[in-house]
């Protein structure tokens, strides 16, 4: 691998690492390209070279996973977990994570979450992180 794909691949990171990190922070992909200081056109590229998906769709799934996390526990609506991870758009939050889990935000809070009581938050992390249909094994694992 020649120097300058390897300095691509640390900037790369960097712009990840602040969606994992800033995930509901309001982020486009002009404001990630500059984290990776490139182009938002050589940015979008070359992160979906490197992980197989758009920054938009790691970012949208970064916040499904956490939104997950907070509808288990029961408290908040499904409203403010929208806004609680960085959506705008109730609807299209919605229908994100149904694509991506299943079922409704809804119908994934008000069924019971008892099964992972005992296990260790990052195992349930593992096992609970959304899939798209797209991906390996098709379907989502929660």
């Amino acid at each position: 691998m020649k120097r300058q794909e390897l300095d691509d691949l640390v900037r790369l990171r960097r712009a990840r690492d602040r969606m994992d990190r800033d995930y509901a922070e309001p982020l486009d992909v002009t404001a990630l390209a500059q984290v990776a200081l490139m182009s938002p056109g050589h940015f979008s590229r070359s992160f979906r070279a490197a992980y197989g998906e758009t920054p938009y769709s790691y970012l949208m799934t970064r916040r499904i996973e956490r939104a997950k996390a907070l509808l288990r526990r029961g408290d908040l609506t499904v409203t403010e977990v929208c806004f609680a991870v960085g959506c705008t758009s109730l609807g299209s939050f919605s229908s994100r994570f149904t694509e991506l889990v299943g079922q409704t935000p809804s119908a994934y809070r008000a069924r019971s979450h008892d099964d992972a009581g005992g296990i260790p938050a990052c195992i349930v992390k593992i096992h609970t992180r959304p899939v798209r249909n797209g991906d390996a094994g098709s379907a989502s694992r929660s």
